[in-house]
């Protein structure tokens, strides 16, 4: 049987969900942006993008910068530098179907 859930705990819930996500995402340095925009139709910059847009839903400035080192937990040029491959002509090739499908 399930409790139902009250709004307290329903954002405490989300908020570890999303923290497990983020962390998850953190050491599948391996999964390339391109691959989870091909298979799933967001990548962490979509994450990054809906979290600045969630703070400016709550009146908060948050670049996109920032908010890309929060879901990234470094800096993104850093990221880039360390884990960004070139994508191969069959992700790109991929990518340019997929993306007919949603916007990044």
């Amino acid at each position: 049987m399930t409790q139902p859930i009250d709004d307290k705990t329903r954002t405490e819930l989300e908020a570890a969900a999303f923290r497990k996500l983020l962390e998850h995402l953190r050491g599948r340095t391996d999964v390339q942006n391109i691959d989870l925009m091909n298979l799933a139709g967001f990548c962490r910059n979509c994450l990054s993008n809906w979290y600045q847009e969630a703070a400016a839903g709550k009146g908060l400035a948050l670049d996109k910068m920032a908010a890309r080192e929060i879901v990234y937990g470094m800096p993104y040029p850093e990221w880039q530098a360390k884990y960004q491959k070139e994508a191969s002509a069959e992700q790109k090739a991929a990518f340019a179907v997929s993306s007919q499908a949603h916007k990044h």
